[in-house]
């Protein structure tokens, strides 16, 4: 094995395999089906699964809500642990802006909401269903 390849450096990898083994998806098929259905961007480009990403390239993909950005650093061998996972890339200070925003206002809206003071009961629970509509 190339030395480069043995310290994790390799010069490039599809977009949907980085995306896994850097731990932004939790398989390669969910990350393919992001890049295959547009939500998937690279230098601000849409891109396919087969996609080539590179080091310095620019990452960027909805994640929930948020849309998350970020700079490749590295490509890994392999999908490892999550500490080695998070050197391959850099997020963005407007990224991280935006997803500490998102979680004060989700912070904020669970403290607005009504709680019950007890869990419901066997007729609660019915009610709620029949409620939602899933009787």
């Amino acid at each position: 094995m190339p030395e480069a390849a043995a310290n994790g450096d390799l010069g490039a990898a599809r977009i949907d395999r980085w995306l896994f083994g850097v731990r932004l998806f939790k398989s390669r098929s969910l990350a393919a089906e992001a890049a295959s259905g547009g939500r998937v961007h690279i230098n601000g480009q849409r891109v396919k699964p087969a996609h080539g990403v590179r080091p310095g390239d620019l990452v960027s993909f909805m994640r929930g809500v948020v849309e998350f950005e970020c700079t490749v650093r590295a490509i890994p061998a392999r999908r490892g642990p999550a500490r080695e996972a998070t050197r391959c890339y850099e997020e963005t200070p407007a990224s991280q802006a935006r997803r500490a925003e998102f979680a004060q206002r989700m912070k904020l809206a669970a403290a607005l909401s009504p709680r019950p003071k007890q869990r419901p009961d066997k007729h609660d629970r019915q009610l709620l269903r029949r409620l939602r509509g899933r009787v």
